[in-house]
Parts: structure tokens; sequence; C-alpha cells
């Protein structure tokens, strides 16, 4: 995510912390790194200046809070700013509501608008859709086969947008969220615009949210201020923020219009939306890590899977006791959790950017292969993984469609991981890594 402006911005920290004191001559030398970066990541210029002085100004003038050193005071101003042009953010209300969702042509709005609804399916509401790009070509069917994935009912067909919508409306009016997905064009052409305020007039939609793709760059501000000028934007989503995005066009769009930043699409899955927060965000940027996002995803995955499965193989591994099938439900747990970059990117310090360095998509295979050959397991094996010999490991092969060699490495995996939960079970190693993760 935004990995080009996240390595110069960690850079510019750390020249800070290992300098050996901090002076003018310091702070006017990393208010260039922070410019430098903030215009290669497409920020706009005007923006990028009122930043750079905002923290030389502070830096320069500001004393350090009690206790705190004057490196940290400098970092601390540094993330304060930079928090400040990405904006507070907003979630949008559990409430009965109509969501239009406008962006030009390929920003992902239709992707969004599934990703939107399966938001609020999850959070107990009951969404439903409404195919009002009547111009694509497949743009209804598209939808449709979101809606489906996700057991949601979409409205659509016909010609006349406005017309769809104003039935569609009618149609779903028992439903609690009514998204409404519009057609996009390739630039802000007069038709477009004259399309959007009619669907604008015959929704009356509670929420105005505009779909900008990551990698706009300076075209971002204008196109935001023109949706924006037609129907008054509530909110932004970011989408494609997975990618090698820039990123800064779109966040200084924001930064000028004023509309929060709600959620951000970071992959291609249906439930890849996640809330944004700027101090996160931007910890995740820094390198700083999201420990709190990572304990949510966590915790939503132990709810899928049953919180008292889930507290009991975690009781399981701290007593020392560590089964084949307690690594299998950790492991399907970490799939749950999504790609291992997006994991990764949630660790503080260096061990995400270490994590990051591997090949990701070769962790992410092994762990898959060795998934399919416990499920070629019996329950026996799975409870007593040390009944696994030789006649065994060519039957759990087979029936998996690889070879004897692939369980012995997941054996000899197990056994690694087996010894490291031991050491966990021991009171005293417990303790040093809870103060690891609190103070890391």
């Amino acid at each position: 995510m935004l990995d080009g402006l996240g390595d110069a911005l960690r850079g510019t920290l750390k020249k800070i912390a290992n300098a050996p004191h901090i002076d003018a001559s310091l702070i006017k030398e990393v208010v260039r790194d922070i410019q430098r970066a903030l215009i290669q990541a497409d920020v706009n210029v005007p923006l990028v200046l009122k930043i750079s002085k905002k923290i030389e100004k502070r830096a320069l003038e500001e004393k350090p809070l009690p206790g705190m050193s004057n490196r940290e005071h400098v970092i601390r101003i540094v993330h304060d700013e930079l928090s400040k042009m990405l904006g507070k953010g907003r979630e949008l209300p559990l409430k009965k509501q109509v969501i239009m969702m406008v962006g030009l042509y390929g920003q992902g709005k239709t992707t969004t608008c599934g990703k939107l609804a399966k938001y609020f399916q999850k959070k107990g509401l009951r969404p439903a859709l409404i195919a009002g790009d009547v111009h694509r070509p497949a743009a209804y069917d598209q939808l449709k086969q979101i809606a489906d994935k996700i057991n949601v009912p979409v409205y659509g067909g016909g010609k006349d947008a406005v017309k769809v919508v104003r039935e569609g409306l009618e149609k779903l009016k028992k439903y609690d969220v009514i998204i409404v997905d519009t057609a996009g064009r390739h630039s802000l052409e007069d038709d477009l615009i004259k399309e959007m305020k009619k669907i604008f007039k015959a929704a009356n939609p509670d929420e105005k949210i505009l779909i900008m793709d990551a990698s706009t760059g300076q075209q971002a501000g204008p196109q935001a201020k023109a949706f924006n000028d037609a129907i008054g934007i509530t909110g932004v989503i970011l989408t494609k923020m997975d990618g090698t995005a820039k990123g800064g066009g779109a966040l200084s769009a924001v930064a000028e219009t004023g509309a929060p930043i709600l959620y951000i699409g970071s992959g291609e899955h249906v439930d890849d939306l996640e809330k944004f927060d700027s101090t996160r965000f931007l910890s995740r940027l820094l390198g700083m890590g999201d420990i709190q996002g990572l304990l949510e995803k966590a915790e939503e995955i132990a709810k899928k899977k049953g919180k008292d499965k889930f507290e009991k193989s975690a009781r399981q591994i701290i007593s020392g006791k560590f089964t084949l099938k307690d690594m299998y439900e950790q492991m399907e747990m970490v799939s749950g959790m999504g790609s291992l970059s997006k994991i990764a990117e949630m660790l503080p310090g260096g061990i995400g950017q270490k994590m990051k360095g591997a090949d990701m998509h070769q962790t992410q295979e092994k762990l898959k292969k060795f998934r399919s050959l416990m499920d070629s397991m019996t329950e026996k094996e799975m409870e007593e993984p040390h009944l696994i010999k030789s006649s065994r490991i060519n039957r759990i092969a087979r029936g998996a469609g690889l070879e004897p060699k692939d369980v012995k490495e997941l054996l000899k995996y197990y056994n690694t991981s087996k010894k490291m939960m031991k050491g966990l079970s021991n009171k005293k190693a417990q303790r040093r890594l809870m103060q690891q993760l609190k103070f890391s």
C-alpha cells in the first residue's frame, strides 16, 4: 500500500531518530525530504508546501511536551500534520438509508457496491442494489453476479437510468440499505453530470459517495471538485490501495474537497473493505504497524469459526499441547484474515518490512498445500501426528495429489512449530511475548 511514499517517509523518520542532535539545519533537510516524497506520490504541490511549512514552523517554534525528547517531538509533529492531511475519516451509520455511488469509468465502482453491501450485511442490516449504469455493456450482469455471490437482491435492466432507479427504490423499499450504482465515463462529460443530477433528484440519497482509484494522480483534484459541485459528496472510498499506486493524488483530492474518507478497498475479494482511520492508516504507512487492526481481523474470524472453538485452540497452544488439528485451525484463521502481505503491513517495526521482503506468494502457496495434506488425514492422525509413518505418508500424499516429500515437509514444519509453542507454555516466556507486543 503506497509503498514508495511509505518507504520515503520511513527513511525520513529514521534520519530524525538517528541524528546526533536536532537543529534548524536538520529540520530543513527533513522538510525537503518530506516535500520530495509527497510530490513523487502525486500529492499536489500547493498542499505539499502548506504541510511542509506547517511542519517546519512547529518543529522550530514549539517546545517538546514534558518527558519528550527533541527527536520524539519532531516525529510527533510530522505524524500530526500528515494525519491532518488525511482527515479524521467517518463511518457510515447503521440505519435505513439510500446510498448513491459515483465516479469515473474504471474506478472500481460496481465492485465497491458489492463490497459495501457485504459490509452492511455483516453488520446485521439487509442491503439491496440498483444497477443505475445503463450505458456500459454488461454492467447489470456484473452487479448481478456480485449480488448473487453475497445473496443480495439487485434491480436493473432497461435503458433509462432515472426510470430504473425510481422503480428500483419502489421495488426494494422493504430493505434497510439501498445502494445505487451509477454510470461512469472516461472523463467528466456534460451528459454524465446531467444524468447524475437527475438520478440524485430521483433517489434523494442520504449519502453521495465518490469512488476514487488510488492511482488517479494529479487530475484527482478537479474530478473530485466537479462531483462535489454537482451533488455534494458526503464521503470517499479509495479503491485499489493494495497495488503499487502512488495514492497521493487521491489523498490530496480528499483533503481539498473536505469530504472524509469512509473506507479503503484493499483487495479483490468482497470482504476487502476496511474502515478508514487516519492514525492507523498512517501508522501502517510509516512502518509502525496496526496491531489493533490485526486483532480486529482475528476477532472477526474467531466469531465466524466459533469463539469457544477458537479459545479452546488458543488454550491448547499456550498450555504446550499442540496437534496438527490446532495448527490447521490457526492456518484457517490466518487464511481468513487475507493475504500474508496485508497481514505483514499490520505488524509493527521492522517485522512487517522483513516479511514483505520474503516471497509471500510462495509462503501462501505452501500453507495452502499443507492444508490440503491435512484434509487427507484421519482424525486420529491429526490428533496424534507421531503415528504418521511411511505407509500413512504415502496414503496421505496420494489423497492430496501430492508427493511423500510434501508430507515430510509438513511434519517437519509441525515439529518446529510445536517446539516454538512449547516455549510459550513457559509463563516467563508468555510475559515476555506480551511485553514485546505492547512496546513494539
